[in-house]
């Protein structure tokens, strides 16, 4: 009887131990986790950096951003398991649910200080235009920012032809900028007469971001458009990772608020910031959005 109970110490201890709760370590010496591109990659990295020396410091391991001059860049990394993380879009997430058949799992999304977890698509047009709706914009140029841009490309492409206004047809072109601000820079130096973007409130978006750095006058870009809510993408894991290690990485995510609140604040977008911390996420939740995309692949193909 002693031989068995101290067995099954023994086997307690063991299971305890910090080197095997570690043990996704030996196998991962450095966590890489991507970023899209939706603003420029100086400022991007410049935001994610604090970010990952706190994951350095929470994960114990070292981390790197990764970056791409697209969004499939991303999706792409991380279907070939070059990356372990990315923060997504919804649409985005959906491109790599779909690009790796399900081998991506979302781990948390954003909650902000309002209480909501969503945010908008918007079509921008200088305020000094003259354009005050969609119909004003018939046979003007309309830029989209990336084919997986949810915001940017998806549900505005989505829900301005369910309105009536289809992009093929309506718009004199539809080019793609690249990325948000990108699009938004082309208007305000009447490259574009209007791109799609986003904005999670009247106080926070892409525009707004871009007068905070100086790139745009204040009250030079106003929205003619915008959509119902969206779901915020999650950051998302590759489904292959140990179970210890993705529950790591979603336990860091959910304590940075309060553990390192600069760092936090820094990656959610500055001064300008309006995200409260995260919330736990599953699939079901970005379902809806698979299904979009299905459709806006059969309508490119003429179906």
């Amino acid at each position: 009887m002693k031989a068995i109970l101290a067995a099954a110490v023994s086997t307690a201890v063991l299971a305890a131990s910090p080197a095997l709760a570690d043990s996704w370590k030996d196998q991962y010496k450095t966590i890489k986790f991507g970023i899209l591109s939706g603003e420029n990659e100086k400022d991007r990295i410049a935001r994610y950096t604090p970010f990952e020396k706190y994951l350095e410091r929470e994960l114990g391991v070292e981390v790197d951003i990764f970056t791409a001059g697209s969004y499939d860049g991303v999706i792409q990394a991380i279907a070939a398991d070059q990356i372990e993380f990315a923060f997504f879009g919804s649409s985005s997430y959906a491109a790599a649910y779909t690009e790796t058949d399900g081998g991506v799992v979302p781990l948390v999304s954003r909650l902000q200080k309002d209480g909501s977890t969503g945010y908008f698509s918007v079509v921008a047009v200088r305020c000094d235009s003259g354009y005050k709706s969609l119909e004003d914009l018939k046979g003007k140029i309309l830029a989209f920012a990336d084919p997986d841009s949810t915001s940017g490309y998806a549900v505005p492409y989505f829900n301005l032809a369910k309105q009536g206004f289809d992009p093929k047809s309506y718009f004199a072109a539809t080019p793609f900028s690249g990325a948000h601000e990108t699009g938004v820079l082309g208007v305000y130096n009447k490259q574009y007469d209007a791109a799609a973007t986003y904005i999670t409130n009247e106080a926070d978006g892409i525009p707004q971001r871009m007068v905070t750095k100086g790139m745009i006058d204040e009250s030079a870009i106003c929205t003619i458009w915008k959509s119902p809510e969206i779901t915020s993408g999650p950051l998302a894991a590759r489904a292959n990772l140990p179970e210890d290690l993705i529950g790591d990485m979603r336990q860091a995510l959910m304590d940075i608020p309060e553990n390192d609140t600069l760092a936090f604040i820094e990656m959610t977008g500055g001064e300008d910031s309006t995200q409260e911390g995260w919330i736990e996420v599953d699939h079901d939740r970005y379902q809806w959005i698979v299904d979009m995309r299905d459709w806006l692949k059969k309508q490119r193909r003429g179906g």
